[in-house]
């Protein structure tokens, strides 16, 4: 029997990084979803500075992909040049764009795919589940050189991802209701069955035949079919996390991929370092207790034999980074998630802050819209309380 050929890997420059970040199309009226997506794209066929604007799954979210940076100074700037014009075209259509991980008061039945094949594809294999996905995440793209690289980052990071989802958790509300989730978003993955984790194999050819396997039993026909939390991106060159909410600005959502970055230089300058598969067991327990409580969930390490907090434990990491953050410029970032992690607060709570003092849904939706605009919480992660 013929053996089936390895999955290529397309090597990338080590430790370029990008962002891909998933954002809320809203009326003018009474800021609920729109589905004026293709018209905005329209208009941003010419955008004139780097990057690529997309369409996702419904018609009322568009993506954002940053280029590819080395630092992070350049991806904040990028990032801040996408949003411009971004909110410079919307204003045409009485259009505004907003950040955060779900919309507080949406209702799927009322959402429109988008037309393509793949998006079609999705409809009629999952259907109504395509329109729940209409929820807003955030992806970082970590360079690596080699798939082996990519498959020991991708089990390293793994570790870190509960620090991710409460970093970035931006989805308190959901069709009218407060979730009591600080990341309700997840759920809306959860239901997908090819979503968790990947197996874990330690090396790119072991994963190759893992993935030739599922191709050959029809489970699977590209690397899209994988809705894991991290997984490797072999066209790219990459390993892609993909558990975070969309932040309220850019400035945040920079700020996370730098966390990314910094964690991905400690890997290469640590090579001791070495997967351990006993970061499974608590996995789902410490998904859970982010996506849950936020910062103050409870975080077991299977490794040590420990139980803390989140907030402390992303402490921690931060304090073995310092290091490493002066080399890449990334110090400023790192302390406003350290700050962010000490205060026990992240977006959410400023969306239910908002909520308390107002007492509606549109009111919320019509703030996420202007911190995105200007980002008035001034890109300071402890400041979005």
């Amino acid at each position: 029997m013929p053996i089936a050929p390895e999955l290529h890997f397309n090597s990338s420059e080590g430790l370029t990084f990008g962002v891909e970040l998933e954002l809320q199309c809203l009326n003018t009226r009474d800021y609920d979803l729109s589905t004026t997506a293709q018209e905005l794209l329209s208009l941003l066929d010419d955008m004139p500075c780097e990057g690529e604007i997309k369409p996702e799954i419904t018609q009322s979210m568009i993506e954002v992909n940053s280029a590819v940076h080395r630092r992070y100074d350049t991806l904040v700037t990028n990032l801040r040049a996408i949003r411009d014009v971004m909110v410079e075209k919307a204003e045409l259509l009485n259009v505004r764009i907003a950040g955060g991980g779900t919309h507080p008061f949406q209702m799927w039945s009322d959402r429109r795919i988008f037309e393509g094949e793949r998006y079609e594809m999705i409809w009629n294999k999952y259907g109504y589940l395509a329109k729940q996905f209409t929820v807003f995440g955030q992806h970082v793209h970590i360079g690596c050189s080699s798939g082996d690289e990519a498959i020991r980052m991708l089990h390293l990071m793994t570790y870190h991802i509960p620090a991710f989802i409460a970093l970035s958790a931006a989805s308190p509300f959901y069709q009218n209701q407060d979730t009591m989730f600080s990341s309700s978003r997840l759920t809306a993955i959860n239901a997908f069955p090819l979503s968790g984790t990947m197996p874990f194999v330690t090396t790119w050819r072991a994963f190759s035949a893992y993935y030739r396997q599922m191709e050959k039993l029809g489970i699977i026909a590209s690397m899209k079919d994988f809705y894991w939390d991290i997984r490797p991106k072999p066209e790219y060159g990459t390993v892609e996390l993909r558990i975070c909410d969309t932040p309220l600005t850019v400035e945040k959502a920079a700020a996370l991929a730098a966390f990314a970055q910094t964690l991905a230089l400690q890997m290469v300058r640590e090579p001791q370092r070495l997967p351990d598969e006993r970061i499974y067991l608590p996995y789902r327990f410490n998904r859970f207790n982010a996506a849950r409580y936020g910062l103050s969930g409870e975080f077991i390490d299977a490794v040590r034999g420990t139980k803390r907090e989140l907030g402390d434990m992303i402490c921690e990491t931060i304090d073995g980074l310092w290091d490493y953050a002066g080399e890449l410029g990334t110090t400023e970032p790192l302390r406003l998630l350290y700050q962010s992690a000490v205060a026990r607060k992240n977006d959410s709570d400023l969306l239910r802050r908002i909520y308390a003092q107002t007492g509606s849904f549109t009111d919320v939706a019509h703030q996420q819209a202007n911190i995105w605009a200007s980002s008035s919480a001034s890109g300071d992660p402890a400041n979005t309380v």
